[in-house]
This record gives C-alpha cells, sequence and structure tokens, in this order.
C-alpha cells in the first residue's frame, strides 16, 4: 500500500532551504559581531556587518515570500490553531516526546494530507513564524536606520532596547532551529523528514 503524502510543494521546500541557509549566516555573521573583540572571531567585524545587513534583508524578502505563500495557497491551514481542546491536545503531544516515542507507542496525531503538523508542531511554528520572526525582522530594519529609533523607550537607550529585542529573538530562533533538526531525526528513519523537504513527499 502507497502511504506517501505530497506535503511539501516546491515553493515550500525553497523557502525553506533559504531560510535554513540565510538563518545559519545570520548566526555566524551576529556571533562575529556580538564578539567582536574576542581575537579569533568567526567572520572579521567589517565584514560581518555587510554580510549580516544583507542577509537580513534577503531573509526579509524570503519571509514576505513566505507570509504570501500561505495567504494565496493551501498551505496557510496547516497553521490554524482551533483554541478549543488545545491545551489537551498539546499535553498528549508533549507526552508523546517525552515518553511514548521511546516505548515505540504510535504518534497521538499522524500526519495526513489535512494536518501536516502535530499540535505541539503547529503552536510552536506560529509563535515562531507570526511572533518571533517579526520581531527579529522589525528590530533588525529599525537597527539599520538607528537614527528613526527613539532615544528613550521606557526610560531605557532606545537603541540598547532594540539591539537586546533584536538578539533575544535570534537566540530563541537559534534554539528553535537546534531542536527543529534535531526532531527531524524521529520520523519513521533518522533521514527521512529530510528527504522529505528534498523531493515532497512524507
Amino acid at each position: 500500500m502507497n502511504d506517501k503524502i505530497y506535503l511539501y510543494p516546491v515553493w515550500v521546500r525553497l523557502w525553506h532551504l533559504f531560510n535554513a541557509l540565510l538563518f545559519l549566516v545570520l548566526i555566524f555573521s551576529g556571533l562575529s559581531l556580538q564578539y567582536s573583540g574576542v581575537p579569533a572571531t568567526l567572520i572579521p567585524f567589517k565584514y560581518a556587518v555587510s554580510v549580516h545587513s544583507i542577509s537580513g534583508i534577503v531573509l526579509t524578502v524570503n519571509y514576505i515570500f513566505y507570509l504570501f505563500g500561505n495567504y494565496f495557497t493551501s498551505n496557510g491551514r496547516y497553521y490554524k490553531c482551533p483554541l478549543h481542546g488545545m491545551f489537551n491536545r498539546i499535553a498528549k503531544q508533549f507526552r508523546y516526546y517525552s515518553y511514548g516515542i521511546f516505548k515505540n507507542e504510535a504518534p497521538p496525531f499522524p500526519v495526513t494530507a489535512d494536518r501536516k503538523f502535530n499540535p505541539l508542531q503547529k503552536l510552536s511554528y506560529v509563535i515562531v513564524m507570526y511572533l518571533f520572526m517579526p520581531l527579529l525582522i522589525i528590530s533588525g530594519v529599525a537597527l539599520l536606520f538607528p537614527d528613526y529609533i527613539p532615544t528613550q523607550i521606557f526610560s531605557r537607550s532606545g537603541i540598547h532596547l532594540t539591539d537586546l529585542i533584536h538578539i533575544s529573538a535570534g537566540f530563541i530562533l537559534s534554539m528553535f532551529m537546534v531542536v527543529h533538526i534535531y526532531l527531524c531525526t524521529i520520523g519513521k528513519t533518522t533521514t527521512s523528514n529530510f528527504k522529505s523537504m528534498i523531493n515532497g513527499w512524507h
């Protein structure tokens, strides 16, 4: 029986690839900016500024493409989070990740043509893509034009607060990326989820 489901159209796979590559460049260039005083930086400061700024602009364009893709295609339906019963669904999925998976239990929310994400994935993707990504991008754009940042925000330096928001959002998204990669290894086989992002089939 053929149980393959075509879940990842070409535009999703291309967006995902560019997003991952841009994030890696932004992480390395961002760390080089953050620790510019360290003798052995990953990228020299004068190059890291340009690399980080250009990659951030490209990431912003890629994110806008993602938003339009979700709005104008059926892919957006996978991100809808019904509130009724959400806590119970998330608790059930969390139990599976923390216990059931090690006992070879069947996943409580298997992938279907109508359900690409389990409840925990869905909630985390919505928070990451619709809260922290906009925070990262808006704060990053603001730092490109510091003259437009208010001098004081809540009695604190506007630039320092904007920078703190940008770094915090970047850190959270970086940690999400690490967890995301790990969870991709617990599919039917260690590499099956990675192959899905190449050929589109789950």
